[in-house]
């Protein structure tokens, strides 16, 4: 990963804000008129490496403004390995100092709406900004009602922890507090959802802490509505060795359909049984953002469709859609996706609004799953705008009965891998 520049940075506070605000909107500039402005929305694996990139290697002539109302960023990838306790919340919380100091306006309010016929963006403070390109990489919104019982109001309860910060912690706290003999009891997302992989690394970490604790008595039950699940050969394989009789998946055709929870009692209902858990991690169905779907930037599905040679969206050439709310083909939704997208819609945006050169779109992914201590496995690819969507050019996934050190090592990598983006999107050493 190469070295990240950096930049001084000069507040945008203010009487600036209000400057930036009314400033008038600009077509292809003269010398001495403003720069143009790219504004991102959404300062995670998709915004922050946009915003970092563009005002990184445009050399001064963008304008580029991150808005994220949230001073520091909890990364949900890696928060499984901080629910096995294997890294501390503090070091998969992020600031956003580096990117001030590269040279990016960050400005901490939220986004509220979209004027895509203005060319504005709305903030909760009641300013409206203006913008020549706007990116757009608001994650995921949950989709409470997606399973019987479960609401926002339940997830103090039943935590779903798929926007990791607070619910993490709490889901944390949860699994600290169980006894010898407890059961746990996730409800598994429907497809798509952000990380394909996520619930069932997090299982294993579960598991890893009872194994730790010596919770020999207690159970973990799995109820998922697909039939099949990413790497779940591995992960089967994983758990019969390192944690035997502990674990146990339901599909459809074994549970019937999920009838609900009970939050009250901690309860949930499948055709099959009803189990009482002391933890229940209810993982509903997911959509794009609500900014993303009041800007009709969504189809049918819930999600944002894009230009896969670009990143832009289908709806609108002057906005960009980035990471877990667009529909990215072939590729998961994940971090290391959302932070390749943004390179590519990045390498647009500076050719567009600085003369930059562009090349042809490239993506790359690979997501990394801890199952126990120094066995991690893996899965990725590389893809191109292909058949009207990201397509994969190859693809790579690991082998069961690998050697140990295969697998330390793939852990190893995955470290490696965090650090480097961590700098990519916050502008900072993790």
């Amino acid at each position: 990963m190469s070295q990240i520049s950096r930049r001084r940075f000069t507040g945008l506070a203010g009487a600036s804000l209000a400057a930036l605000a009314t400033t008038p909107l600009a077509a292809p500039r003269a010398i001495g008129q403003a720069k143009p402005r790219l504004i991102v929305v959404g300062g995670g694996p998709g915004g922050g490496t946009v915003a970092h990139y563009v005002v990184k290697d445009a050399g001064g002539a963008v304008n580029v403004t991150l808005l994220e109302p949230q001073k520091e960023f909890t990364t949900c990838f890696f928060s499984n390995i901080y629910v096995g306790g294997f890294r501390d919340f503090k070091s998969i919380t992020h600031n956003y100092e580096g990117l001030k100091k590269a040279g990016v306006n960050v400005v901490p309010e939220a986004a509220l709406a979209v004027d895509r016929d203005k060319k504005l963006v709305r903030l909760a403070g009641g300013v409206s900004l203006p913008y020549d390109r706007l990116a757009i990489a608001p994650g995921i919104d949950i989709k409470f009602d997606s399973v019987p019982g479960y609401s926002e109001a339940a997830a103090d309860i039943m935590p779903h922890a798929w926007k990791a910060g607070a619910q993490t912690q709490l889901l944390v706290n949860k699994l600290n507090a169980l006894q010898d003999g407890d059961t746990i009891v996730m409800i598994a997302p429907p497809n798509p959802y952000r990380c394909p992989p996520g619930p069932y690394e997090r299982i294993s970490m579960f598991a890893h802490v009872l194994k730790t604790k010596g919770h020999t008595k207690s159970k973990i039950i799995i109820i998922d509505p697909k039939e099949n699940f990413s790497k779940q050969a591995l992960f089967m394989e994983g758990w019969e060795k390192h944690y035997p009789g502990m674990i146990e998946w339901q599909d459809p055709k074994m549970h019937g359909g999920i009838k609900g929870v009970d939050p009250k009692t901690n309860e949930v209902r499948t055709d099959l049984a009803s189990y009482k858990a002391a933890l229940v991690n209810v993982i509903p169905a997911q959509m794009a953002a609500k900014i993303a779907r009041d800007a009709n930037l969504t189809n049918q599905t819930g999600w944002c469709p894009i230009d896969p040679a670009s990143m832009k969206s289908t709806m609108d050439p002057n906005v960009f859609v980035i990471g877990d709310a667009c529909i990215p083909g072939d590729m998961p939704k994940s971090a290391f996706s959302a932070n390749s997208q943004a390179k590519v819609a990045a390498m647009v945006i500076r050719s567009e609004l600085a003369g930059a050169r562009i090349f042809p779109a490239r993506y790359a992914n690979t997501c990394w799953s801890l199952i126990a201590p120094d066995d991690d496995v893996k899965v990725g690819g590389a893809y191109e705008p292909g058949e009207g969507r990201i397509k994969a050019t190859s693809t790579f996934v690991s082998q069961k009965a690998e050697p140990d050190d295969v697998r330390k090592q793939n852990y190893k990598e995955s470290i490696d891998w965090y650090n480097g983006i961590v700098a990519d999107v916050f502008g900072a050493k993790a």
